[in-house]
């Protein structure tokens, strides 16, 4: 095994599992080289997911409860891909978003004590990224651009979208000064309606087979586009909270029923989809022909053919990130082995022009064993 390993742990604001990503680097070029994904119990994806509402002693009690459970499914992937902790050489955890809020005054916590990790392994964690951009007048997200540009910087121009609890594109290329923002819901509205309607049975809409069964309503998402959010000019980024099961019952209660849960599914999805058409029309630089998806989106085939429809009448080929190596969960995992692997070194790994930060500045607190 080589040396010089970098690890990467992501559990994103959908709150179904952790994704931990092994990489190595050299120079501009980051390889994925082993990935696995360990989903969350239903029950605990919920305390998660209900996280923002708890009080201090009961948020803090969660801090280091995931702290522990990520150290012991970092040990297990470790001894699964027999990878010596001697070998890596820092770790990076994003932690568990439970509140996002931007702008003006703004303020984040991502929680899941990284201490828990440092000392399981013996090796440096670099985590909570986002505080530093906003302390530089940020909005501390999205992250990923900084990532999107190290990849695709020197090609031509792309669009990377990524589909987690909420959805984010970035824009990338030769001549493009790299840029990204929140695009609206991702997975979240149509995750939190398959476990209502299936009485906590589903955890998401598997495959899209709910959303391919039934017909959307159009002319309601287009009315949702209109939103102030859909309008404004980047930077700009979302909490997850802003697409919760109360935004369902206020905009879809004539179809939040068993009897029209396909409809239901049909249309949260087109409207997923119809978010990010509209956000690659109205930003993409000039050229732009391709979007490349990530996240758990890119293995929903039904959001994945709206999208294709939504943005072949402007010429674009909509495709997965896995059609070039990298398995649509783990790009965000590798993603913060990068940031971490940089803040280590000291160098900057943030990407202002998608945030909105003064200047580039080295995100992340180091945690020595």
């Amino acid at each position: 095994m080589q040396k010089g390993l970098l690890l990467g742990l992501m559990s994103g604001t959908s709150a179904d599992g952790l994704s931990i990503a092994l990489c190595s680097r050299g120079g501009r070029r980051l390889e994925v080289l082993k990935f696995a994904n360990y989903p969350y119990p239903a029950a605990l994806q919920a305390r998660i997911i209900a996280a923002r509402d708890l009080k201090a002693p009961g948020l803090s009690a969660l801090n280091f409860e995931l702290g522990r459970l990520w150290a012991g499914m970092a040990r297990r992937f470790c001894r699964a891909n027999r990878v010596p902790y001697g070998a890596i050489k820092v770790i990076g955890s994003h932690g568990q978003t439970v509140w996002h809020s931007p702008g003006a005054g703004g303020h984040t916590l991502q929680i899941g004590e990284a201490s828990f990790l440092a000392e399981e392994t013996r090796r440096p964690v670099v985590c909570d990224f986002r505080p530093a951009d906003m302390a530089a007048g940020g909005e501390g997200a999205p992250l990923i651009p900084f990532m999107d540009d190290f990849l695709f910087g020197g090609g031509a121009p792309v669009a990377l979208q990524n589909i987690g609890g909420v959805g984010n594109i970035a824009f990338a290329g030769k001549g493009v000064r790299t840029f990204g923002f929140d695009t609206g819901p991702g997975n979240s509205l149509m995750d939190t309606a398959a476990a209502e309607l299936s009485g906590g049975a589903l955890t998401c809409d598997r495959d899209g087979a709910w959303a391919a069964a039934g017909e959307p309503d159009v002319k309601k998402v287009r009315a949702l586009l209109e939103a102030p959010f859909f309008r404004r000019r980047p930077p700009k980024s979302l909490d997850r909270s802003e697409y919760s099961l109360a935004f369902i019952k206020e905009n879809f209660g004539p179809l939040f029923n068993r009897r029209r849960s396909r409809d239901l599914l049909a249309t949260l999805n087109f409207f997923t989809a119809a978010s990010i058409a509209l956000a690659f029309r109205r930003f993409a630089p000039r050229g732009t022909r391709e979007l490349i998806v990530s996240g758990g989106g890119a293995l929903n085939p039904a959001l994945m053919d709206n999208l294709a429809a939504l943005l072949l009448p402007s010429g674009v080929r909509v495709r997965s990130i896995a059609e070039l190596g990298i398995h649509p969960l783990a790009k965000e995992p590798a993603c913060f082995a990068l940031l971490a692997d940089l803040a280590l070194e000291g160098s900057p790994n943030s990407c202002p022009s998608a945030t909105g930060a003064r200047g580039a500045r080295v995100l992340g607190k180091l945690i020595r064993p």
